[in-house]
């Protein structure tokens, strides 16, 4: 049985990404209900709004959900206390020392997973008691590490290190995708960027179309001196590109971000002056499905690739 499965009760090993603005309860149980491991996204909600969606995922699945926390937010200790209050059995930590949390959450009974860009992080997340650790390649959308290692190399290195169950993201979103990392060492994947382009993600229809008409190149990555960020190359991107020119200093670029850039773009669907987060693998996302459909096509696409696979 594979490991995945087994730890998080689920039918197959595929696991959604805690995407900010993208991941509401629709999303998170949609992917829960179709088989996967569905994940509520804490980065973009004021606590009142997470136990919320906690509450109204409990209604809309009665599989395993998870929520995800980028332990970086100021309010996140209330979080934490909402997530055992509504009793959240599974929690993805991400963005922040493992240690500060595992063992709080482990104490309530919750599986807790963390997020790694490499293989001295896993090592750490894996003293730190955690059950799981996602591998992130570079690829991925979003805020990324900054050691730049893509998913292809990052997974065997980190499986050469550690013990605990592997997940894979950054660049998944197919079946063939899901069988090489899995041959690479992983035991399940985490997708994200196939997800965000969904019926069920919480995203504005502008991003989730513009998702869907990127090309190879589109994305890349920038700010690396506030917290590396893959982004669709709009304007606002082209405006960090020129700040860059003139040489800024930390506070310019923050100057430029302000706040709230990311639900702008994402959420609000300013497609000019927004943040707009996606992986590199967009170039393969042709179009908008259902979450039903993403996971029984990966499923479907893993099968085949693993039957026509060559042997010499």
């Amino acid at each position: 049985m594979n490991k995945i499965t087994q730890l998080f009760n689920i039918k197959y090993p595929i696991i959604q990404g805690g995407m900010i603005w993208n991941s509401g309860y629709k999303l998170a149980s949609a992917v829960s209900n179709a088989g996967g491991l569905g994940l509520i996204g804490a980065g973009s909600m004021y606590p009142d709004v997470l136990r919320e969606h906690i509450q109204k995922c409990k209604k809309a699945t009665d599989k395993p959900f998870g929520v995800n926390v980028p332990m970086l937010y100021p309010n996140v200790e209330e979080i934490m206390n909402i997530i055992v209050e509504e009793g959240v059995k599974i929690v993805f930590t991400s963005a922040g020392n493992p240690k500060t949390w595992t063992a709080f959450l482990k104490e309530k009974g919750i599986t807790v997973v963390h997020v790694v860009s490499s293989s001295k992080f896993a090592l750490k997340a894996q003293e730190a008691g955690v059950d799981a650790v996602v591998a992130e390649g570079f690829e991925a959308g979003g805020h990324n590490g900054r050691e730049e290692s893509t998913t292809l190399t990052l997974i065997p290195m980190v499986r050469e290190k550690i013990q605990i169950p592997l997940i894979a993201a950054g660049g998944i979103a197919t079946g063939k995708a899901m069988l090489a990392t899995m041959v690479l060492g992983a035991d399940g994947v985490q997708v994200g960027s196939r997800f965000a382009a969904s019926f069920e993600s919480s995203a504005h229809d502008d991003f989730k179309k513009t998702i869907v008409n990127l090309e190879e190149g589109g994305t890349q990555v920038t700010l690396k001196e506030l917290a590396p960020v893959r982004l669709i190359k709009n304007k606002f991107y082209q405006d960090i590109q020129e700040l860059y020119s003139k040489s800024p200093t930390v506070d310019d670029l923050k100057i430029l971000l302000g706040r709230a850039r990311a639900k702008r773009g994402m959420f609000e669907g300013d497609l000019i002056e927004g943040e707009l987060e996606i992986g590199q693998v967009s170039g393969l996302i042709h179009d908008i499905k259902s979450v039903a459909a993403i996971v029984d096509g990966m499923v479907a696409e893993f099968e085949d690739a693993k039957k026509s696979m060559v042997s010499f």
